[in-house]
């Protein structure tokens, strides 16, 4: 957890903060260390640009999930609308 903080200029207790939002919800290894994939660094990273703005974490945490389901969303319409490989 602390080298996550690190890279991403935030305290550990903003990471924690995160996970007690839901917002992302890091593994652990066999020692208990909690283990950040790049994808959830990449939020967290979203997190504290938009909390840096003046948005209330709880808000931040909502907005960054409304985004990333629309982005799948586009995801697959965008699928869809391919015509298929024959």
């Amino acid at each position: 957890m602390g080298r996550a903080a690190e890279i991403l200029g935030v305290s550990a207790a903003f990471l924690r903060s995160l996970g007690a939002a839901k917002l992302i919800e890091p593994q652990r290894s066999n020692g208990g260390h909690r283990r950040y994939s790049r994808y959830q660094l990449r939020l967290a990273a979203r997190a504290r640009e938009l909390v840096d703005q003046g948005t209330a974490l709880e808000a931040a945490c909502r907005i960054i999930i409304l985004e990333d389901q629309l982005a799948e969303a586009l995801r697959i319409n965008n699928s869809r609308d391919r015509p298929a490989d024959r």
